[in-house]
């Protein structure tokens, strides 16, 4: 077995960058179980890969939710030329988060921002961005404290203006309306969904509703 497990550190060592040969002595003793031959022998049957750019990808994509919903808050601060301060940026961040739905008003229950919130860490936003710290620090942080806002990622978008609503499962027609904030009481058949769907339409997505010609 020993023998076997010396090839594989033999061919490790050729292709191991950095790695010197082995010394005479270094696999003698303990049946070839030196300390430098158990080394290489874990180095050869356990490489260490450095992190690749599709995992630096979904990194950031991890966060997106968050970077989005506090650039546009941000945004929105700078432009009401509001005062940056910590209490300010609180208090604005939670009138904010009234109008937000799906994910992002998950993100808002993460941080505290809304009404049932069951933990607190919103002044790990407002004082940071305070500062105009970049938002994606400030998520980046966030993230290490409640991993589910790792978690949090948009569910793919309809295009509205295109989409045919009639090919579409009650169960996405109902997400239609819950992003919309709406419900649909009393509505029992998928046409239903879709006459609520195609009433408000131009008042949530005036520009979709504007380039369907079946309303």
């Amino acid at each position: 077995m020993w023998a076997t497990q010396g090839l594989a550190v033999a061919l490790a060592l050729s292709v191991l960058p950095g790695s010197r040969a082995l010394r005479p002595g270094d696999c003698e003793g303990a049946g070839g179980r030196g300390p430098r031959c158990v080394a290489f022998l874990a180095a050869a049957l356990n490489p260490t890969k450095p992190p690749t750019a599709g995992a630096k990808r979904a990194g950031a994509g991890a966060t997106a939710v968050c970077i989005s919903y506090l650039g546009r808050f941000y945004q929105d601060l700078k432009d009401r030329d509001v005062t940056f301060s910590p209490a300010t940026i609180e208090n604005e961040l939670i009138k904010f988060c009234r109008e937000a739905r799906g994910k992002e008003n998950r993100l808002c229950y993460y941080i505290g921002a809304t009404d049932d919130a069951a933990t607190k860490i919103i002044n790990e936003v407002s004082k940071p961005l305070a500062h105009h710290i970049p938002v994606e620090k400030i998520c980046e942080k966030l993230k290490k404290k409640d991993s589910q806002i790792c978690e949090l990622k948009y569910d793919k978008q309809i295009d509205l203006s295109t989409v045919d609503l009639k090919k579409l499962r009650v169960k996405e027609l109902k997400k239609i309306l819950d992003d919309w904030g709406e419900t649909c009481k009393g509505c029992a058949e998928k046409s239903d969904y879709i006459r609520k769907i195609n009433e408000l339409m131009p008042k949530y997505a005036p520009k979709a509703a504007s380039a369907r010609t079946d309303l």
